[in-house]
């Protein structure tokens, strides 16, 4: 696992050890990057689900300007502030030991761009998905990772599905504020 591009190219993350995380692909990751490369400079980004929380700091390198990543285990929240500090964005970003859920209840914060990447088949992208429009600034991006055969709603808020991306057995499905554009899936 590695950063892809941007301030801190080809710099090593700590990768889980014995943890149920699934890491984004490489392949994936820079699929995800092209489709958001110019809507990332200075934007304020939440990594829910966070788990190495590789997005995130491939955002930070990429000139996001803050990301707040959340996840529920401690291994996972250790793990992440380990790789802030090995990537040197430690100073920009909010690690936090919190149930995803709870913390789309209770935050003041808004957010541009949100990834969400939860365990599959636990039904939490739906639950996520009800929160996220509390949390989303004007013109906001939300960014699912996803197996194809997922059922995801057609809108998160004032978001609509813009368009889903398929790498084998993972789906990139973008949601954004479409103003009468057709949607592809």
């Amino acid at each position: 696992m590695r950063i892809v591009s941007g301030s801190a190219r080809g710099r090593k993350l700590i990768t889980p050890v014995g943890m149920d995380i699934r890491p984004t692909t490489d392949k994936v990751k820079e699929a995800l990057f092209s489709i958001l490369q110019f809507e990332l400079r200075d934007r304020r980004v939440l990594d829910l689900f966070a788990g190495t929380g590789q997005l995130g700091l491939e955002a930070l390198s990429r000139g996001a300007a803050h990301v707040t990543f959340t996840d529920s285990s401690p291994k996972a929240v250790e793990l992440v502030k380990k790789n802030a500090a090995v990537t040197g964005f430690a100073d920009r970003c909010a690690v936090l030991r919190t149930d995803a859920f709870a913390f789309l209840q209770r935050t003041d914060e808004v957010f541009d761009i949100v990834f969400l990447d939860p365990p599959y088949e636990q039904g939490l992208y739906k639950r996520a998905m009800d929160l996220l429009p509390r949390v989303l600034a004007p013109g906001a991006v939300v960014v699912a990772e996803t197996r194809p055969e997922e059922d995801l709603p057609d809108a998160v808020g004032p978001l609509r599905l813009y368009r889903t991306y398929r790498y084998s057995a993972i789906s990139l499905s973008v949601y954004r504020e479409t103003e009468g554009e057709d949607t592809d899936r």
